[in-house]
C-alpha cells in the first residue's frame, strides 16, 4: 500500500501543483455557474414544471462540459508517460501493474469529484441568499450529485483505457470522446426506435440520461450503482491487462 500511496499522490500532485488542474477546475466552475444562471433566467421568464436541479442537469450546457471533462482529465495519464519513455521505466521498477493503474485512476477520479464542490457551493449560496423557498430540495440535489459522481467512475475508467492505448494525448482524447459518445447514443436508442426493439431494457439500464433524470428528481435506485461500479471495474480490468501486456511483451 505504501507504493500505491506514493504513486497516487504523485499523480494527484500533477493536477494541483501545475496550472493544468486549476484550469480544469476554473472551467468546470465557470460552466456550472453558467448553467445555473441560464436555467434561473428560464425560470424567471416562464413557469417550469420540473425542479431547478433537474432543469440544470438536463441542459445541453451540462452534457457539453460534463463529457468534455473526462478526455481532458485522463488523456495524459498513460499516453504522456508512454511518449516520454517514463512509463517504461516505471514498469521496470519493482511496482505492480495494478498499483500503477489504480493510482492513476483514483487520482483522476478524485480530481473529478473535487470539481463538483463549486456546484454544491452555488446551490447552497442560492438557498442562503434568497428569501423565497428554493425550487428544489436536498434529495433532488444530492441525488443528482450522487449519480454524477457514479457516472464519473465509469467515464474516468473509459478515459484511462483510451490513454493506455496510445502514446499521443490527442489520440487518447479523441478515443475517449468516441467511447463516451457511443455510450451516450446507446442510451438514446429506445427514444429513436421505441421500446419494441428486443434490447430496449438493456439500453434503458445503461442510459445515463435516464439515471440522471431519476436521481435529479430524488428517485434513487440501486441498479445504477451496480451498473456503474461493475462497468468501471471492467474498464479498469481492461486497462490493467493492456498495460500488463506491454510490460511483459518481448
Amino acid at each position: 500500500m505504501r507504493t500505491f500511496r506514493i504513486l497516487f499522490f504523485k499523480e494527484l500532485k500533477s493536477y494541483f501543483l501545475t496550472p493544468f488542474g486549476w484550469l480544469i477546475m476554473a472551467f468546470a466552475a465557470m460552466m456550472q455557474g453558467l448553467s445555473l444562471s441560464t436555467t434561473l433566467k428560464e425560470y424567471s421568464e416562464s413557469a417550469m414544471s420540473e425542479n431547478l436541479v433537474f432543469a440544470i442537469f438536463q441542459s445541453p450546457i451540462f452534457w457539453f462540459y460534463f463529457l468534455f471533462l473526462f478526455p481532458v482529465l485522463t488523456m495524459r495519464l498513460f499516453s504522456e508517460e508512454n511518449r516520454s519513455g517514463t512509463l517504461e521505466g516505471l514498469l521496470t521498477a519493482p511496482v505492480k501493474t495494478w498499483q500503477v493503474v489504480l493510482s492513476k485512476y483514483f487520482a483522476a477520479y478524485l480530481t473529478f469529484i473535487l470539481l463538483w464542490i463549486p456546484a454544491l457551493i452555488h446551490f447552497r449560496l442560492f438557498t442562503m441568499l434568497n428569501d423565497i423557498p428554493p425550487p428544489f430540495n436536498n434529495g433532488e440535489l444530492y441525488g443528482a450529485l450522487t449519480i454524477v459522481i457514479l457516472m464519473g467512475s465509469l467515464f474516468t475508467a473509459m478515459g484511462c483505457l483510451a490513454s493506455c492505448m496510445t502514446s499521443s494525448q490527442i489520440i487518447a482524447g479523441i478515443v475517449c470522446v468516441g467511447i463516451l459518445f457511443v455510450h451516450f447514443l446507446l442510451g438514446l436508442i429506445p427514444y429513436f426506435f421505441g421500446d419494441q426493439i428486443a434490447a430496449a431494457p438493456l439500453f434503458h439500464f445503461i442510459s445515463s440520461q435516464e439515471h440522471l433524470r431519476s436521481f435529479s428528481r430524488g428517485l434513487v435506485d440501486t441498479r445504477p450503482f451496480v451498473y456503474y461500479l461493475t462497468a468501471s471495474g471492467f474498464f479498469i480490468f481492461l486497462t490493467y491487462h493492456l498495460l500488463d501486456y506491454r510490460r511483459w511483451k518481448p
